[in-house]
């Protein structure tokens, strides 16, 4: 599904936005508590600035101008738009077809008549509560504490907190990961991983590097999205060592990030998008829900001009 054409209006995002767009960010996600979506993130909106062809409109309505995974042109407004007249969504909107990411608080508070709004469910967030994570308890998780007590029993583990000594160990785990994929270079999410590892500490991530026999095996990137709740924004792991994702995710719901202070209360794991291998792996970790995000499209009649 495409619709709208090139984007025309304000700047393509870079760094030097940030500090404007976090502070809108933050605002917007008040009160959200583990609601929040992973989307509300300026690290995570930068490092996928390609895939999305963000550009930033700033003004007494700031938004974002984009392109969904699946071609959708739309505006995320960075701020509460039931607080806009829906006469004025026309010139917000520009060239695009619909406003998102909206979740569901937000959505409420729009007027009733105000138009369409669509969950698509290759969007949605997977949320976890954080404690699932820390054994692996129940027959639904048994498969992972089977792979975790695999890898444990025939390896030698140790896990260390990322930071910029680790940047190669973690890229040998991102090339080898490629290589047991069969994907080249670009083809995969290799290269905003690549920008997340050399600026970790910049974009606020964190995470933790695991090694099995001495040999970089996997790593994790985490963000905190708002407190107690973390999103997860790139697990990388070689297929010689299954498990370790699994073992780093267990360490981080007992531990949290390196620095953090202790363990979140919640994970969150991003969308799956509408990929089948993706959704049964989200799956397969026993959500505790799925933060639905909208594409509010407005009716002709209820806009002016």
């Amino acid at each position: 599904m495409t619709s709208g054409a090139a984007p025309t209006r304000g700047a393509p995002l870079a760094l030097s936005m940030r500090p404007r767009i976090e502070l809108l960010l933050g605002r917007l996600a008040e009160g959200s508590g583990e609601q929040a979506l992973a989307d509300w993130s300026f690290s995570n909106l930068w490092l996928f600035r390609r895939a999305h062809d963000w550009r930033f409109v700033d003004g007494r309505w700031p938004l974002l101008e984009g392109r969904a995974y699946d071609g959708l042109r739309h505006v995320f407004p960075l701020f509460p738009l039931h607080e806009v007249p829906v006469s004025d969504w026309r010139a917000l909107l520009g060239d695009c077809a619909a406003f998102y990411p909206l979740s569901a608080s937000q959505v409420v508070q729009l007027p009733p008549q105000d138009g369409s709004r669509e969950a698509v469910r290759d969007d949605a967030d997977y949320l976890y509560e954080a404690g699932s994570f820390a054994e692996y308890r129940g027959a639904g998780l048994r498969k992972k504490r089977q792979l975790v007590a695999r890898l444990e029993a025939a390896h030698a583990v140790s896990i260390a907190p990322y930071g910029v000594p680790l940047q190669a160990e973690a890229e040998h785990v991102l090339d080898g990961w490629l290589l047991d994929k069969g994907r080249s270079p670009g083809q995969a999410d290799d290269l905003p991983c690549r920008e997340a590892l050399a600026a970790a500490a910049e974009l606020g991530l964190a995470g933790w590097v695991l090694r099995a026999d001495g040999v970089p095996a996997a790593f994790i990137l985490t963000e905190t999205l708002r407190p107690g709740v973390d999103v997860v924004r790139f697990a990388k792991g070689r297929a010689a060592f299954v498990g370790g994702v699994q073992v780093l995710f267990r360490h981080h719901a007992r531990h949290g990030a390196p620095g953090a202070g202790g363990p979140p209360r919640w994970l969150n794991f991003e969308q799956d998008l509408g990929l089948a291998n993706f959704r049964r792996t989200k799956l397969s970790y026993q959500p505790a829900a799925l933060l639905e995000k909208f594409r509010v499209r407005p009716r002709c009649g209820t806009l002016s001009g």
